[in-house]
Order: C-alpha cells, then sequence, then structure tokens
C-alpha cells in the first residue's frame, strides 16, 4: 500500500499541554535557562548571611528546586515519549521501504523484554556469521545470514585461497 504526504492529514491543532510541553522544553533547554538557574542560586548564595542561613532561607531553596524538578520529570518524559515515537516511525518507514530489511523488525518496542531479549540473542549468532564474511553489507536477516554463510564456506573450500589460509591457521598452532 503506497501511501504519498497529501494522504496523511496531520492535525495542525495541539492542544494546550502539548504546546506548553513542547514551549517548555526548548525553553528549559537553553543557555538563558541555565544562566537564569545558576543566578537564582546566586542570589540564594548572597543572601544567607542577611538571612542568617536561617532554616526558613533554606527551606525556600528546597523546596523551589523540588518543585522545579518534579514538574520538569513530566515535561522530560512528555518529549522524550514524543521523540522516540517519531524516531520509531522514522525506522519503521526505513525498514518498510527497504528491500532487503525484514519487515518482522517493524513495531519491536511493543514486544516483551523476554521476546527483545531473544532477538538480540538472534543478532548476536548474526555478529558471529558476520564476523565471518569478507563483506559485512551482504547480511540483512539472520535466515539470510545463515545461508550465505552456508553458501560461502561451501564455495570458499574449494578455493585455493581458502585452503592455503587453513593450511596457514593449522600449522600456526
Amino acid at each position: 500500500m503506497k501511501t504519498d504526504n497529501k494522504d496523511l492529514s496531520f492535525s495542525a491543532k495541539k492542544n494546550f499541554f502539548e504546546r506548553f510541553a513542547n514551549w517548555a522544553t526548548i525553553a528549559t533547554g537553553s543557555s538563558a535557562a541555565f544562566f537564569s538557574a545558576a543566578g537564582v542560586i546566586l542570589v540564594w548564595i548572597v543572601t544567607g548571611p542577611i538571612f542568617h542561613y536561617s532554616d526558613t532561607w533554606q527551606l525556600i531553596i528546597n523546596t523551589g528546586t523540588t518543585i522545579i524538578t518534579f514538574l520538569m520529570v513530566f515535561l522530560i518524559q512528555k518529549s522524550q515519549n514524543k521523540d522516540s515515537k517519531a524516531i520509531h516511525l522514522k525506522l519503521n518507514e526505513l525498514i518498510a521501504s527497504h528491500q532487503g530489511a525484514s519487515n518482522r523488525m517493524v513495531n519491536l518496542e511493543e514486544l516483551t523484554e523476554a521476546d527483545l531479549d531473544q532477538l538480540h540473542r538472534f543478532y548476536a549468532a548474526l555478529v558471529k556469521l558476520a564476523q565471518k564474511e569478507d563483506d559485512i553489507t551482504c547480511t540483512h536477516s539472520i535466515d539470510a545470514a545463515e545461508e550465505n554463510h552456508r553458501l560461502k564456506l561451501d564455495a570458499y573450500k574449494s578455493m585455493p585461497h581458502y585452503a592455503n589460509a587453513r593450511k596457514k591457521k593449522d600449522s600456526s598452532k
């Protein structure tokens, strides 16, 4: 099924929280935000002697930083969730559009941890097979890697350079 950009109807309307989260993420990630926070800390330190380093003076900074940290956790998580979803969609598009890629890899983030661990073991096996290949660009999936590896080994075994390399390796032991 082919889809072009005009088939996708994206809503230009964002809810208030999404607009605020986008703005806050940009604003708090700026140099100005860092220097503003450093300025607040500096003012707090300078006012220490004025307030005789009282419990209230300490409570002000502790309460302020705790509230800001608490709220920032949610803003950061919102931003990361959106970025993560966009990256997954981009990767899914690349997988779906590439002839040699396995479509089984689309939407892996929905698998359980155990399923992901199983896939990791398959790819660890793929790495071992790929390390035996002369050309790292020829393997696209575990199935293809195993077949490529078997075909290559069968073909290589009949070639003189393979036999010579095996002889050198065996004689160096």
